[in-house]
């Protein structure tokens, strides 16, 4: 598959539900709720409507005392979710901009608010990554209890190649890798695996790619005791401890290169770390796709990413959360989100006009104006976190 098929594709070219629900009894008395993103013909790109429903069934089950566990996936065999809707993002800022900046803070505090729901939720949530899991995808999966990785599955924030940036909570998440490793990963866009992901901690468990239909009837027969916090989680233990297989895994890709990603990132700003990166000549594919990637990439991207690993890196996730709320609606309004999606999901021209030549060029008031509030704080939509 190329590259570029792995971002959410134009439209979802769904007429049914956009998630499905269902809820499994278990041989307690129990159910466990099961949720599946429907919207496999754009790799389950993640709608506001989706959004909506998740976060309204998510928390009834949280509430309902003979739910034990939740499972989160994704319907078809390519993806558990390939991103965000930038598509929609992009029709709502080219129709109306003003309408589209509201649409822009609707969408992104919905977002990120589900996304803080899962990493703070009360019970056992299994997030199936099969396949591809990319930017809104991985805001899904980062804060699951149980993140279940496959030999399929294929991890990356490539915000880089659209004039995003790694958001979803990743200005937190990306700074606990070892260093050097996360802003390594969100300026080239760099694509895991399932070894990769649990090397840098955004995988729990390797569980074979066939083996879900069989995980969820032994979930079902799982022995949940009291019901407690603590029960639930070893009955939840116990079954995927008979599941996993690390045999299963393909060879890793970060942890080889550990030492090389680390000398390349010892530098204090982002057209550094950006030009060492592009100056490196090691022969290794793995390397040169991440190359090619960042070469053409969005300049102001590159600084966000470096400025927001900065801010964040002593922070906490809600503090995260409400400070990616503001860049990423500045990103519709004033960045350069809008032409990249043009050039790579609507035209598909490939040929995005950025608005600064270089990493170099983009100076640091830009840089500054892009994180300018745009709310009091007491009026953010995110300050309850």
């Amino acid at each position: 598959m190329s590259e570029t098929s792995t971002l959410p594709l134009e439209g979802n070219g769904m007429s049914g539900p956009t998630v499905l629900f269902d809820e499994f009894p278990t041989r307690d008395g129990g159910r466990i709720g099961v949720a599946t993103l429907n919207a496999p013909k754009s790799l389950n790109a993640l709608s506001l409507e989706m959004i909506h429903q998740l976060t309204t069934k998510l928390d009834a089950w949280a509430a309902d005392r003979n739910v034990v566990a939740v499972w989160l996936d994704g319907a078809g065999d390519k993806a558990f979710c390939a991103g965000g809707d930038v598509v929609a993002l992009y029709r709502a800022m080219t129709d109306d901009a003003k309408e589209g900046v509201a649409y822009a803070e609707t969408y992104f505090a919905a977002e990120y608010r589900l996304d803080y729901r899962i990493h703070r939720y009360p019970k056992p949530l299994l997030v199936w990554g099969n396949g591809i899991v990319m930017g809104g995808g991985l805001g899904l999966m980062a804060g699951g209890g149980y993140r279940l990785a496959t030999e399929n599955t294929r991890i990356a924030m490539p915000e880089i190649t659209i004039g995003l940036y790694p958001d979803i909570g990743a200005s937190w998440f990306l700074n606990r890798m070892p260093p050097g490793v996360g802003a390594y990963l969100g300026l080239t866009g760099a694509q895991l695996n399932a070894r990769d992901a649990l090397d840098l901690g955004l995988a729990d468990r390797a569980i074979p790619g066939d083996s879900r239909e069989a995980l969820l009837g032994a979930l079902e027969e799982a022995d949940y005791g009291s019901r407690s916090c603590k029960a639930l989680h070893a009955g939840v233990h116990d079954v995927l401890n008979r599941f996993e297989r690390r045999d299963i895994l393909p060879a890793a890709q970060v942890w080889p290169h550990l030492d090389h990603i680390q000398a390349l990132l010892g530098c204090a700003d982002a057209a550094s770390a950006t030009r060492r990166i592009l100056d490196d000549a090691h022969d290794d594919d793995w390397l040169s796709a991440n190359r090619a990637r960042l070469e053409v990439g969005c300049p102001l991207t590159a600084q966000l990413v470096w400025r927001m690993l900065e801010r964040h890196r002593n922070g906490s996730l809600a503090e995260a959360f409400r400070e990616e709320w503001t860049l990423s609606v500045q990103c519709c309004r004033r960045g350069d989100l809008v032409e990249g999606v043009r050039a790579l999901l609507i035209d598909k021209d490939k040929a995005p006009r950025w608005s600064h030549t270089s990493v170099s060029a983009v100076p640091e008031t830009d840089v500054d104006a892009m994180l300018e509030p745009l709310c009091p704080a007491d009026e953010h939509p995110l300050r309850d976190l």
